[in-house]
């Protein structure tokens, strides 16, 4: 059994504590930001809650139930459709009480790919798969990510949740769950995940094996959110975000031109990821320049803007001329920026 980390432990030991007295909630939200972690928790709170023969905080490892739990993340994950595309996103369902529901795949127009949302069918199918006898004590259902379960999904998830069956949880995660409708929050009891001291978060980049230079700079720039320092310490992450400033850096200083900046970054086919690290880099920059109002005011416009342009890229606008606009602003604005303090 993989050990959890110090900040994902006190979250698990809060529900723990709430299961074995009683007040475990039949609808949990497990909340907070990206990449702490909340999937492993509530993965091993279901296997806890479904165990037939725990005796401590951890499910046995050894049951029945424990055994089929295990086969669900065990089986070959190369199991596929007759399409070829993935049969089980979310691993292989060798539990018949476990219940997991995530994006289902797009079979048209090919190749497959992830829905966006998560449908009315699936809630409805998970709400009826709760209603069942379970094969040992107990059910669960868990929804990730629950703030992308669309309008017509949320009112039967709230109607599930208003109709609590004895034995049957709902765990629900979410890293917006100002997303969710505030009926939906009300029903549930909530699991916070919060940013842990930075000394804790470094030690636990150090025990992933990371050179300590290496961890302290990610750490740094992820504003100590040790999940995603490390998501980039091995991912290449930080490589590309020092490629990210040093285009904008060119930008600033007319050394390079939006529309190749903006070619560039497209064809590379990781333009989510430079875009997210635009934003950051310009929040980072704000937060440093608190003595100067205006850059301060140019660079947190500029990363609602990238934001945006995130948001427009789902759609059907083309990428490089939403790119070359949002660059064009970081230029033209960086511009007006030089020319003031000349004046």
């Amino acid at each position: 059994m993989i050990a959890l980390a110090p900040w994902q432990q006190r979250v698990y030991a809060q529900a723990i504590a709430a299961l074995d007295a009683g007040r475990l909630a039949h609808g949990l939200l497990l909340c907070g930001p990206a990449r702490l972690g909340k999937r492993a928790v509530a993965e091993r709170l279901a296997q806890r809650v479904l165990c037939t023969a725990a005796t401590g905080p951890d499910p046995c490892g050894q049951c029945r139930s424990c055994t089929l739990f295990a086969a669900r993340t065990q089986r070959d994950p190369v199991e596929v459709r007759p399409d070829g595309s993935p049969a089980h996103p979310f691993g292989h369902p060798g539990h018949p009480d476990a219940h997991f529901v995530g994006y289902e795949w797009r079979l048209k127009p090919s190749p497959a790919r992830p829905r966006t949302e998560i449908t009315i069918d699936q809630i409805r199918e998970l709400s009826e798969q709760l209603t069942l006898t379970p094969t040992f004590h107990a059910q669960v259902g868990l929804i990730d990510p629950a703030d992308q379960v669309n309008h017509a999904g949320s009112n039967g998830l709230l109607k599930t949740l208003e109709e609590p069956v004895p034995g049957r949880y709902l765990f629900l995660l979410s890293a917006e769950p100002a997303r969710l409708s505030a009926t939906i929050r009300s029903r549930c009891q909530r699991l916070e995940f919060r940013l842990p001291p930075r000394d804790e978060a470094r030690a636990w980049l150090l025990a992933q094996g990371h050179d300590m230079a290496e961890a302290d700079e990610a750490l740094a720039a992820a504003r100590g959110h040790p999940g995603q320092a490390d998501a980039w310490l091995r991912g290449g992450g930080m490589a590309l975000r020092r490629e990210v400033a040093s285009d904008l850096r060119k930008l600033e200083r007319g050394d390079a031109g939006a529309v190749d900046i903006a070619q560039a970054w497209v064809a590379a086919e990781d333009l989510d990821a430079r875009l997210r690290h635009a934003a950051d880099l310009a929040l980072s920059m704000a937060s440093d320049g608190l003595t100067d109002p205006g850059r301060t005011r140019r660079l947190a416009a500029w990363f609602d803007a990238a934001n945006r342009t995130r948001d427009l890229l789902r759609t059907t606008v083309r990428a490089d001329l939403a790119l070359v606009e949002l660059l064009l602003q970081w230029q033209g604005g960086a511009r007006r920026q030089t020319q003031g303090g000349r004046g």
